[in-house]
């Protein structure tokens, strides 16, 4: 779990360094030409934030299926017994994990499924979220080049 968090914590300080680029561009004597700039400094930062939130939920459900698997006390998995009150965890018979998305869900006997944890959700969406800004700002960042050699042609 702790190279889980290394990794994590490394990738948001690659998005914090990334985000300093973005608001140097504020300052005078930025580069030229300074959208293409911008918006490849902004895409950087969006990939950082993405890759840093989805490997924390990574490690962190990877934790729980290493628990499961860790001898005495661990079937059901620790991840669907700790926190929760006995009725929740009546009946509970096995676990189901995913990667992508990230999810451990615990089972019970009658079907029914809840989250070992509530944070799998927001990790989800904002590893999402930000995986589609950096795209979205790589192809602007790409964009930004066409057009300024589009008008360096005309002129």
């Amino acid at each position: 779990m702790l190279i889980g968090l290394g990794i994590s914590a490394a990738c948001a300080i690659g998005a914090l360094i990334a985000a300093a680029g973005v608001l140097a561009m504020a300052l005078p004597g930025r580069p030229e030409p300074w959208p293409r700039h911008l918006l490849g400094r902004a895409a950087a930062m969006a990939a950082w934030a993405a890759v840093s939130v989805y490997s924390l939920g990574l490690f962190t459900v990877w934790d729980s299926e290493q628990a499961f698997s860790d001898g005495t006390a661990s079937v059901p998995a620790p991840a669907c017994l700790d926190g929760f009150d006995p009725a929740t965890v009546q009946g509970l018979t096995h676990h189901r994990s995913s990667y992508l998305p990230l999810r451990f869900d615990c089972v019970r006997d009658d079907g029914t499924v809840y989250s070992s944890d509530s944070f799998y959700g927001w990790m989800n969406w904002a590893s999402l979220s930000c995986a589609l800004a950096a795209a979205l700002f790589a192809v602007g960042a790409g964009y930004a080049t066409e057009l300024r050699a589009r008008k360096a042609a005309v002129s």
